[in-house]
């Protein structure tokens, strides 16, 4: 019995010193200012939300812009405008889904990590 603890003390003594090493390799490798956590204010999860809900923004932003400009150059043909009416309504309706989705996606995180307390995990 001792000799298998022994034997197996001295056989897992490396793992530990592999696992230091491994962890050190990776947090040599993280870059500075990123963020580590997936979840709370700085991590991974909300910065994706993030930049994800700007690029809808800018995008609905653009398309909005798009649409007026093919309403403003319609020469009142009936079709053009209703396609321009729809380009508009469709980006509204895609930048209030986006903001409907960010809503949930930061309550689901919210509940996903406040514990009893109110603080993060």
């Amino acid at each position: 019995m001792i000799v298998a603890l022994s034997v197996s003390s001295f056989a897992l003594s490396p793992l530990t010193g592999a696992q230091s090493s491994i962890q050190s390799g990776v947090d040599s490798a993280k870059g500075n200012g990123q963020p580590v956590q997936l979840f709370g204010v700085d991590g991974i999860f909300t910065t994706a939300t993030n930049m994800l809900l700007f690029v809808i923004g800018a995008l609905s932003v653009v398309m909005i812009i798009v649409g007026g400009i093919r309403y403003v150059v319609s020469g009142g043909n009936s079709a053009q405008v209703t396609a321009a009416k729809n380009t508009i309504l469709y980006a509204i309706v895609g930048l209030v889904v986006a903001f409907l989705a960010y809503a949930a996606i930061n309550f689901l995180l919210g509940s996903l990590t406040n514990t009893t307390g109110g603080t993060n995990v």
